[in-house]
C-alpha cells in the first residue's frame, strides 16, 4: 500500500492549480469589473462631420489607426460599433471631407483602419476617433502620436449604455 504525503508545499502547489485553471479545469478568460467609461477629451470633437461614410480605407493609406471598444462595467466587447476616424495627413487636413471616414468593430470589439499619414497640427501630430451612434454615450478622443515618424495610434473606448 502506498502512503500519501501531504506537505504543506504539495498541499499549496495543488490548490494553486486549481485556482490557476478553475474549478472544472478549464481556463475562463478575464473580465474587467467595475471599468469605467472613456470620458471624451478636450478637442475630441474640433472639426468633427456626423455621418461620414463607412470606408475600407481613408485615402491611400500607409498608416493605420486601431483600437478597441468595451462596454463599461464588465469590459465585454462591443462588436458592430461605428468608429468615425479624422486628422490631420499627408494627404489632407482634418477639416476636409476626404480626411473623415468610419469603421465597424469586429467581432471582439476591435477596430482597424488604413489611413494616410498623420502630420503635426497645430504643433502635436495626433488623430481624432469618435463613437457617435445611439446605443451608448458618445465619446470624442483625440490621441497624441508618441513620435512623428510611428505608424499606427491606437485608441480605447469604454461606452457606457445612453
Amino acid at each position: 500500500m502506498t502512503d500519501v504525503l501531504f506537505t504543506r508545499r504539495t498541499l499549496l502547489a495543488a490548490s494553486g492549480a486549481a485556482v490557476a485553471t478553475g474549478a472544472a479545469g478549464l481556463s475562463v478568460p478575464a473580465r474587467a469589473q467595475g471599468l469605467a467609461p472613456t470620458p471624451s477629451m478636450r478637442g475630441g470633437s474640433n472639426n468633427y462631420r456626423p455621418g461620414a461614410p463607412i470606408v475600407d480605407r481613408i485615402g491611400g493609406g500607409g498608416f493605420w489607426m486601431t483600437g478597441t471598444v468595451r462596454r463599461a462595467g464588465d469590459g465585454a466587447p462591443l462588436p458592430g460599433q461605428r468608429i468615425q476616424i479624422w486628422a490631420h495627413t499627408t494627404e489632407g487636413h482634418e477639416r476636409d471631407p476626404q480626411s473623415h471616414g468610419a469603421t465597424l468593430t469586429d467581432a471582439n470589439g476591435e477596430f482597424r483602419l488604413e489611413m494616410p499619414q498623420i502630420v503635426p497640427a497645430f504643433g502635436q501630430p495626433h488623430g481624432h476617433l469618435a463613437y457617435d451612434d445611439d446605443a451608448f454615450e458618445t465619446v470624442f478622443l483625440r490621441p497624441i502620436m508618441a513620435r512623428r515618424s510611428d505608424k499606427t495610434l491606437s485608441a480605447h473606448f469604454v461606452l457606457q449604455p445612453a
